[in-house]
């Protein structure tokens, strides 16, 4: 069974916003159901079951952050999509992985860019390539996208060249378009990728991302989004400037580059003291998975650590990332066929079992780049 949730201060309930007007969910007031979440309001009695987050869209079966990836996540029942978000030179919000496009976008290939290429130092480490932050989003909208891991998902590669870059906007709408065509709420679980990066070039998500969710009917606390970060200045501003909820993201290693001078580690925000610090100013967190089942050398999963439960206390729901089919992401657990086999690690152990694992441990929500699979696991609990 997937345990209950305190939530403390805040109660989450995702998909049933009470936004006005023309927003993204209006149209719950029209009698439609929501993304399903583990949530306990203190003193009350609620148990649902986890929600389905789509990792870029279905990224697992084509190429990450297109449209068609996010089409085919709500095709295939998922309650949330999720773009990472970065800006443009003229400060408009796009959905990339990173602000470093040449492995997700056919930039090299363009001659008439090809003087746009250059070496940046983001959070403390340099990157060579092209970045959006040096293009308008006219320009942008030139290039097509392809698929960032080829040797592990060749399949997708039958789709590069097909779709453009979408913007923030533009996934808004299609959530909206789908809640009045298919009657569910679909979610949004938008990223801000390197805030103080962005920020030292005058470039902002604050007003641009409150705009929209404010525009589509987003900006309340039981609004079907979250907003989330690794870092943490950014979410503790937002927390002034919006009622949507909060995710604070955070990795097995190193930390949040925004506190890397004060010798804040994710480590630290991981332990009851740190979750409970978290929870003045965010909703949840989005751990990496290993934080909840850690690994031995031998690859294996290892039992459960406090984690979730000690998440749970602060009143913060759990969202870990990232839950993938290929043996390559798998714990030796999970992992199927032969490893002599060249293609061993593109082959697909058994992820249902890894996300059951992880729902059995309590969490509120996975990211998955496969929510068909995720959807199965959560369906066969």
């Amino acid at each position: 069974m997937v345990s209950n949730v305190y939530l403390g201060r805040r109660k989450l309930l995702l998909g049933m916003g009470s936004a006005l007007g023309a927003g993204l969910v209006s149209a719950c007031a029209t009698g439609q159901t929501g993304p399903v979440a583990t949530r306990q309001a203190k003193g009350g009695s609620v148990l649902t079951k986890p929600i389905i987050i789509a990792h870029r869209g279905a990224s697992g079966l084509r190429p990450e952050h297109t449209l068609a990836a996010y089409q085919l996540a709500i095709d295939q029942g998922a309650d949330f999509i999720e773009p990472d978000l970065v800006l443009t030179k003229d400060g408009h919000l796009i959905c990339r992985h990173e602000n470093e496009i040449s492995g997700t976008t056919n930039v090299a290939s363009k001659p008439e860019f090809a003087d746009r290429k250059k070496v940046h130092v983001i959070d403390g480490e340099p990157y060579e390539g092209w970045f959006t932050e040096d293009f308008t989003l006219a320009e942008i909208k030139t290039l097509r996208c392809k698929e960032r891991l080829p040797q592990l998902r060749p399949g997708n590669m039958a789709y590069d060249g097909q779709f453009d870059v979408p913007t923030f906007e533009e996934v808004l709408e299609l959530a909206k378009r789908q809640i009045a065509t298919t009657g569910h709420t679909i979610g949004v679980y938008p990223e801000t990728k390197h805030p103080t990066w962005f920020e030292g070039l005058n470039l902002s998500f604050d007003a641009p991302l409150v705009t929209l969710i404010q525009r589509y009917g987003l900006d309340a606390a039981d609004a079907p989004i979250f907003i989330q970060s690794f870092e943490v200045t950014n979410l503790k501003r937002l927390r002034g400037k919006t009622k949507a909820p909060l995710v604070q993201l955070m990795a097995k290693d190193g930390g949040p580059f925004d506190l890397s001078k004060a010798g804040v580690t994710y480590g630290s925000m991981a332990t009851a003291a740190g979750l409970k610090e978290i929870a003045t100013y965010a909703n949840g967190v989005g751990p990496e998975k290993i934080l909840i089942l850690p690994r031995d050398a031998s690859n294996k999963n290892l039992i459960p650590t406090s984690f979730v439960a000690d998440a749970h206390k602060a009143g913060l729901v759990v969202h870990p990332w990232t839950f993938r089919a290929e043996n390559y992401f798998l714990p030796d657990d999970y992992r199927r066929g032969q490893s002599s086999d060249p293609t061993y690690l593109a082959q697909h152990g058994d992820l249902i079992a890894e996300v059951q694992a992880f729902m059995a441990a309590g969490v509120d929500g996975v990211f998955s780049d496969f929510p068909d699979i995720a959807v199965q696991a959560r369906a066969s609990q």
